[in-house]
């Protein structure tokens, strides 16, 4: 049964509003006026308010009064909600995949590492845990992880930004990986969530550094 024609363009709608605000290209000054929107997208209307409500729901924009729908902003604590369920989703991804993951799985990790970040440590970082969760091979957890990992843009620069801390990512990434091959579950759960408990106190770091 072919797709309908206008849930088909909400769907397309959704995929480019949530593009850009993952790319940053609606910044939190920005107001998503529905009809700017549209123009913007060359879309109707309709399509673009059922796109909005569906990220509005997701938590990427909020609505605000005086102003209208934002992209959502977080102040620390929240900031520290979101470290704090990744930490505990991370370990539980690590975790299962020590159980449960391939030796195809595995290689694939290290290769992640093996290859380097060619200038580019987010994109790395990314590649790394993505491999991670696929490894765990479980799809309900695997999509509450990208939740997490899309309202983690919403912070702007990455933690990686300094020399520093990417070098100690990788580091700290090559832990996951070597528990993950010696399927030590609890090690590999206390490494993951070591790694994220660090990417915090950079993000904390940050904040108070404006």
């Amino acid at each position: 049964m072919p797709i309908a024609k206008a849930n088909s363009q909400s769907h397309a709608a959704y995929n480019e509003i949530k593009r850009r605000i993952l790319a940053g290209l609606f910044g939190p000054d920005h107001r998503l006026r529905e009809i700017e929107v549209a123009n913007l997208l060359d879309m109707g209307r309709t399509p673009v308010r059922e796109a909005l409500k569906r990220i509005q729901d997701e938590g990427l924009i909020t609505h605000e009064p005086g102003r209208g729908l934002v992209v959502t902003s977080m102040d620390p604590q929240e900031v520290g909600e979101l470290y704090a369920m990744r930490q505990v989703l991370e370990g539980a991804a690590a975790e299962l995949a020590a159980r449960h993951a391939s030796d195809a799985d595995i290689a694939n990790m290290q290769a992640i590492l093996d290859d380097g970040d060619g200038g580019d440590p987010v994109a790395q970082n990314l590649r790394f845990h993505q491999a991670v969760y696929g490894a765990a091979h479980n799809r309900y957890l695997i999509r509450s992880l990208q939740s997490l990992t899309e309202t983690t843009y919403l912070l702007g620069r990455s933690t990686l930004s300094t020399p520093a801390r990417a070098a100690r990512s990788n580091t700290e990434h090559d832990a996951i990986v070597a528990a993950i091959r010696a399927r030590d579950p609890r090690a590999a759960q206390e490494a993951a969530q070591h790694h994220i408990h660090q990417a915090l106190l950079e993000r904390l770091k940050m904040l108070r550094q404006g």
